[in-house]
């Protein structure tokens, strides 16, 4: 077997490099840069299983590996940008300016930040149970139970970007409510955990009758980012759920 069996370790620990960039780039607020290696990880994420099912090389150690980069990913890395948004809106920030926010925080322990804004280290501690469920569970093959670390990474990032790049007041106004994002934090770090069946995007064959579910949330999904670009992105994960409680109340994907 020889070095191929370690290719798709290696890329999943190019996951784990892109996330650790991507913390970095979250805590100095550079939100978009963040994005894109978050983006990278997932795609290796995506990959490394891809590659060792196709060498045929899976394994354990890779199993683990892949949750313990997950955990950089798709745990730290929402965290911290959910802590910075907190940290801003209970700071009175009106714009996506670190710099102002820090400056109007309250002070804790000598640091410039709000208590309050450590909720957003509930999505993390979340991420990392349900990463740990998941490496025990084997009926998760073809859907998953609870969303996906991934998915929750790329609602959570998305809040800065639409405050970037498709900032109106009324974005600003909603996102940038502690109300919201302490809702929003108890609300994802509940749906990492629950018991809610979504289907996966994995693909046995390439049959419509198999996967008609998959191919009709690619082509609304792909719809939705070009009529709404950022802004898609919750509508996308809402549709995801319920489009997986529609389909699963009616049996129309396989479950084990």
């Amino acid at each position: 077997m020889g070095i191929k069996k370690h290719i798709p370790n290696f890329i999943t620990l190019l996951n784990l490099l892109c996330g650790c960039i991507a913390v970095l780039c979250a805590v100095s607020s550079d939100f978009f840069l963040a994005a894109l290696f978050v983006f990278a990880g997932i795609f290796f994420d995506f990959m490394d299983g891809l590659t060792a099912r196709l060498l045929n090389v899976k394994s354990a150690l890779g199993l683990q590996l892949d949750s313990l980069a997950d955990m950089v990913t798709s745990g730290v890395v929402p965290g911290v940008v959910m802590f910075k948004l907190l940290t801003m809106s209970l700071g009175g920030a009106e714009t996506i300016s670190v710099e102002a926010s820090w400056d109007q925080a309250n002070y804790w322990h000598g640091l410039q930040v709000p208590l309050l804004a450590f909720l957003g280290f509930l999505i993390t501690l979340s991420s990392a149970y349900r990463l740990a469920k998941f490496n025990l569970d084997e009926d998760q093959q073809s859907y998953f139970k609870g969303l996906p670390t991934p998915a929750n990474t790329i609602l959570i990032i998305s809040l800065p970007l639409i405050l970037e790049f498709q900032g109106s007041a009324l974005y600003h106004k909603i996102i940038l409510n502690p109300w919201f994002l302490i809702g929003l934090t108890l609300l994802s770090s509940y749906l990492l955990n629950s018991r809610i069946k979504l289907f996966a995007l994995k693909f046995s064959d390439w049959s419509f009758k198999s996967n008609g579910i998959r191919y009709v949330f690619i082509v609304c999904t792909l719809i939705l980012i070009v009529l709404f670009k950022f802004v898609s992105v919750p509508i996308i994960l809402l549709f995801y759920i319920l489009l997986s409680l529609i389909t699963g109340a009616s049996g129309s994907f396989k479950t084990h």
